[in-house]
């Protein structure tokens, strides 16, 4: 909880924070690789920094975190910690990184404010920080234990078993162990992060979704090739798809990931579009291995059928479940050589029937989410029913408004693998 003698040091100075935390956090990354540049080698995406998706991240983070203090001074934005507690447990980040993040952010924040970051100003936030960054700390640690693994044992060398391509763009990698230790069981809906060796020998860190479950002996994630669009290809996509073949190995994380499928019993939508299809085929493949009686609904959008990554994996295990139903559409047509119901043009839920009191778990392109969620709180879905995934950096977290309000649950919050 914030003191009362910094309350009102933080409510003062939060519209000026807030207007300028893009280039805070801009001029903090910049520092800090300046003078850390090993953290770029297996920690930070460089990816995301060149496109400054991670300084946005950050920067929607911070801000959410110390609005969140202002709002509901004894309750922490729960969802956001979460998320943020998972992707760095993935990279095996340390309590002594949080250390060395404090010293550049406050040496940007300074640079960025000048003199109006007085001693008072200075302590103030600093409580802010530490305050984020204990919660953030306490909870890896809880996720460290519960996995039974230190930060730098959560890594672990695995073979590339198959290669499969999905499509022209996606590719499968099926990977199966190499020693003899015991593989830790993946929750259905997790990620793993691969640490992936660039030609100019720096490890790159991405995090992919599960795609099916685990037998104790394999683990598999699917890629889609990251093509540029006014900005360089992705790398570690490209190189994974072009390059990585049978008998290679990565190294790759323990799972984890907050966003989990439920286990209450209650019936189940998954709403996706394009490669968000991935962490619903690794949901899916638990509900079939466990033989669910839980109704389970279907809904995926896609270019074509060509383009629907996974598609004979997810749909044969749709069938093998008694409640299991599915629906898909193609902005290209309902032309289909699969037994699903197919539409033509984009997801609309009103071309289908949702079953009642379900859950619902949602993973896209932002403006799809964004859509489906809007459509089903039109539809009187309780916010709190609504999951969603993001791949990447998670720029959601401006729009979490309702962590603020006692008793939401930020998961609901659409607007974030």
């Amino acid at each position: 909880m914030l003191s009362d003698r910094s309350r009102p040091v933080i409510e003062a100075t939060l519209p000026a924070v807030a207007d300028n935390i893009e280039e805070i956090a801009t001029r903090f990354y910049a520092h800090l690789f300046g003078e850390h540049p090993e953290l770029l080698d297996g920690t930070f995406n460089r990816g995301n920094q060149a496109e400054k998706t991670q300084q946005m991240a950050l920067a929607a983070s911070v801000a959410v975190f110390a609005s969140s203090l202002m709002k509901v001074p004894e309750q922490h934005p729960e969802h956001l910690l979460s998320r943020i507690a998972h992707k760095h447990a993935s990279l095996g980040i340390t309590p002594a990184q949080y250390d060395v993040v404090h010293d550049h952010l406050f040496w940007a924040i300074v640079d960025v404010l000048g003199t109006a970051v007085t001693p008072e100003v200075a302590a103030a936030w600093d409580e802010v920080y530490w305050l984020m960054a204990y919660a953030l700390i306490n909870q890896e640690r809880g996720l460290y234990s519960a996995r039974g693994v230190r930060p730098e044992t959560v890594w672990r060398e695995w073979e590339v078993a198959e290669k499969v391509r999905e499509t022209d763009d996606v590719v499968t990698f099926r990977m199966r162990r190499t020693d003899d230790r015991l593989v830790k069981t993946s929750l259905p809906g997790q990620y793993v992060t691969v640490q992936v060796p660039m030609p100019d020998g720096v490890r790159q860190p991405r995090q992919y979704s599960l795609t099916r479950a685990d037998d104790g002996e394999h683990r598999q994630f699917s890629v889609k090739r990251v093509r540029g669009n006014g900005t360089p290809d992705g790398e570690v996509s490209n190189l994974l798809c072009d390059s990585v073949e049978v008998g290679d190995r990565l190294t790759m994380s323990l799972p984890f990931g907050d966003v989990v499928l439920d286990d209450s019993g209650r019936p189940v939508v998954f709403a996706s579009a394009g490669i968000g299809v991935t962490p619903m085929a690794g949901m899916l493949s638990h509900l079939a291995t466990a033989r669910s009686h839980v109704p389970i609904t279907l809904l995926h959008a896609d270019v074509d059928e060509a383009s629907f990554a996974l598609r004979h994996q997810v749909l044969e295990d749709v069938r093998a479940l008694p409640g299991g139903s599915a629906h898909v559409w193609y902005e290209r047509g309902a032309d289909s050589s699969l037994p699903v119901e197919v539409h033509a043009g984009v997801m609309d839920l009103d071309d289908v029937k949702l079953p009642e009191h379900a859950l619902y778990y949602l993973c896209g392109p932002l403006p799809f989410m964004r859509a489906v969620r809007s459509a089903l709180i039109d539809r009187d879905v309780p916010a709190r029913d609504i999951q969603y995934e993001v791949f990447g950096p998670d720029l959601w977290q401006a729009d979490l408004v309702t962590e603020a309000t006692p008793g939401a649950d930020g998961r609901d919050a659409a607007d974030g693998a």
